[in-house]
């Protein structure tokens, strides 16, 4: 029988990579998770039923108070596009056919309602499937706190869409427009990543760094690959491996275009950019990779401001909602706010682990027609653990150079002061964010005042490569003293999830140089106080030591592993790692013998 009312809705995302849950209690979003958080596998695909337990345990529900449960897919409409691309590849793609069956078959991707059922125990009439598009869509929507926008979607590929445009009102959202497989931006992106030595899928973002030290001198070469058209894009596939995926995603007519491929892990030294590289040494071969990064990067930016700017003229709306992949591109978004004014609200994680919550969404409103959820402007959405648990890690560690300061205000005092002289410290509190970024519950921080911390982190804490940039965490209201961006007004704005860049101003660049990166911009995180009281606490205690109001902040966590979700990740990381000091709740702990950097 139907439940009146409200309803509990479980939203899911899995088989691919990025698996995770997301909960809807009556309507509202009380918790998600990524499944990486606690396999700590990196982007793990697998079926979410760590993150499923977590929401549930967080919303201090069970499996059978949930009502409805939302897939991001459809997975046979999905099948259906592979064997298009097989088809397409022929006869070079049979091995290809086999391969893919095989693992459809042995994982059960076809049997998706079947294993959701086992698993939480609600009928086929309680299983429902959003396709890949309409979650992203709902994510951002629904999420934005916009009574009508323009909706955005960008990624590789769901069933068959790689882009779409929709207008959200109300509770409804309407697709009218979609660019199909194998015409992607994503994809494109993607494809030239591998090229640059990076994996598809997770190191995407490393060359947005890499761009930062190039000039786009392959912009033109760029655009015989994808070519803009009226409300869309259309890709030449002889440049791509799209249909029958080889070990690379590219063809060797690129690689005659572009010459070799970088070497995956090989060393990236540009040396001074000020001067000529010598010819025939291995920085003048950095810059021609960090030339392409450059390339691709731009035409992707102006890809995407042109299907923007088509979404704003076919709605008539100025207020753009995003999600997808590529959507996470903040250099893009920095753009889209300063060249087309926009109102922009951007999914804070809008890759595939978004889709779990905008399939909860997209059946909550536009399917079973509730009301819709307040905006999304906290994305503290996961597991919190308590001092027992701390103390627990703590013995098990065998860790004894902790001290518990009980007083939070003199906490954030004390460890300012470690900042302020150089320390690195892990800073682990209340629950865990939503999306790729962390946002002061799961990072850590340094002194952005001093110029070599950018060096020690990625060298000896992240251990990955130096030209990564850092983001600066910075007090909402001092956010223009530094960044040639608007005074912020909203805390659902891109620059609240480090989702837009903006530059740093000149004068303010020596006073954080730490995360400033080559190109003189910074991926800026503001921090309110209704959003992070504990992290803004911390911020204000730094400037009034400093000077500064901006904190470097980066992800909790070693090159290759997920984010810290517990305690003992929190310690295994600091002790396997450069970290002088690690926060967790109210505990300081520290090295054995903290080296003085």
């Amino acid at each position: 029988m139907e439940k009146e009312g409200a309803l509990n809705i479980l939203g899911l995302s899995f088989d691919y990579h990025d698996s995770a849950a997301a909960l809807l209690v009556e309507g509202q979003v009380v918790a998600a998770a990524q499944e990486e958080r606690f396999t700590r596998k990196k982007y793990d695909e697998v079926f979410p039923s760590h993150a499923i337990d977590a929401c549930l345990e967080m919303a201090g529900l069970k499996m059978t108070d949930i009502d409805h449960v939302a897939y991001y897919e459809e997975p046979m409409m999905k099948f259906d596009r592979i064997l298009y691309g097989v088809v397409r590849a022929l006869p070079g793609s049979r091995d290809y056919l086999g391969q893919t069956l095989a693992s459809w078959f042995k994982r059960g991707k076809f049997d998706v309602k079947k294993r959701i059922m086992e698993y939480t125990g609600l009928p086929a009439d309680r299983v429902h499937l959003v396709r890949h598009h309409q979650a992203h869509a709902a994510s951002a929507f629904f999420c934005s706190g916009f009574d009508q926008a323009a909706v955005v979607t960008l990624d590789g590929v769901g069933e068959y869409d790689t882009a779409s445009i929709s207008l959200g009102r109300g509770t409804k959202l309407r697709q009218i427009k979609s660019v199909r497989y194998p015409d992607s931006i994503g994809l494109f992106y993607s494809a030239l990543t591998a090229f640059l030595g990076f994996k598809v899928n997770s190191g995407e973002y490393k060359v947005m760094g890499m761009a930062g030290f190039g000039q786009p001198r392959y912009r033109d070469l760029m655009y015989k690959m994808i070519r803009p058209v009226k409300g869309g894009f259309k890709l030449d596939q002889s440049y791509f491996s799209f249909f029958a995926p080889r070990e690379l995603p590219y063809s060797p007519r690129l690689v005659e275009m572009l010459g070799p491929p970088r070497e995956p892990e090989s060393p990236f030294d540009v040396g001074d950019l000020s001067q000529p590289a010598p010819p025939g040494s291995e920085q003048e071969k950095c810059r021609h990779y960090a030339d392409i990064a450059a390339s691709l990067q731009l035409v992707t930016e102006e890809i995407i401001l042109d299907f923007v700017r088509y979404a704003v003229k076919r709605t008539g709306l100025k207020q753009v909602a995003m999600a997808g992949g590529v959507a996470l591109n903040s250099v893009a978004n920095g753009r889209l706010l300063r060249e087309l004014g926009l109102d922009l609200y951007v999914q804070p994680a809008a890759g595939d682990a978004g889709g779990s919550l905008g399939a909860a969404l997209y059946f909550h409103c536009c399917r079973a027609g509730q009301p819709r959820p307040r905006p999304l402007d906290n994305v503290y959405l996961g597991r919190r653990y308590q001092d027992e648990d701390v103390r627990r890690a703590l013995k098990e560690a065998a860790v004894d150079t902790w001290e518990y300061v009980d007083d939070f205000d003199r906490l954030a005092h004390q460890v300012a002061g470690l900042l302020k002289e150089g320390a690195v410290i892990g800073w682990f509190q209340d629950r865990f964010e939503w999306g790729p970024r962390a946002l002061g519950c799961r990072s850590i921080l340094g002194n952005p005042g001093r110029a070599d911390m950018q060096r020690i982190i990625n060298e000896k804490i992240k251990f990955r490569e130096p030209f990564r940039p850092f983001a600066p965490a910075v007090l909402a209201e001092r956010a223009t003293e530094f960044f040639d961006m608007p005074q912020p007004t909203s805390r659902l704005q891109p620059e609240n999830y480090m989702l837009a860049v903006w530059n740093i101003k000149p004068e303010a660049r020596k006073r954080i140089p730490a995360v400033t990166h080559v190109d003189g911009t910074g991926r800026v995180q503001l921090v309110w106080k209704e959003q992070n009281r504990g992290f803004r606490r911390l911020i204000e205690a730094f400037e009034e030591q400093t000077g500064l109001p901006v904190l470097l902040n980066t992800s909790f966590n070693r090159r290759g592993e997920p984010i810290v979700n517990t305690p003992d990740d929190a310690l295994t990381t600091f002790m396997w790692s450069g970290l002088d000091y690690v926060v967790i709740n109210n505990f300081l702990v520290k090295k054995q013998e903290v080296i003085n950097l």
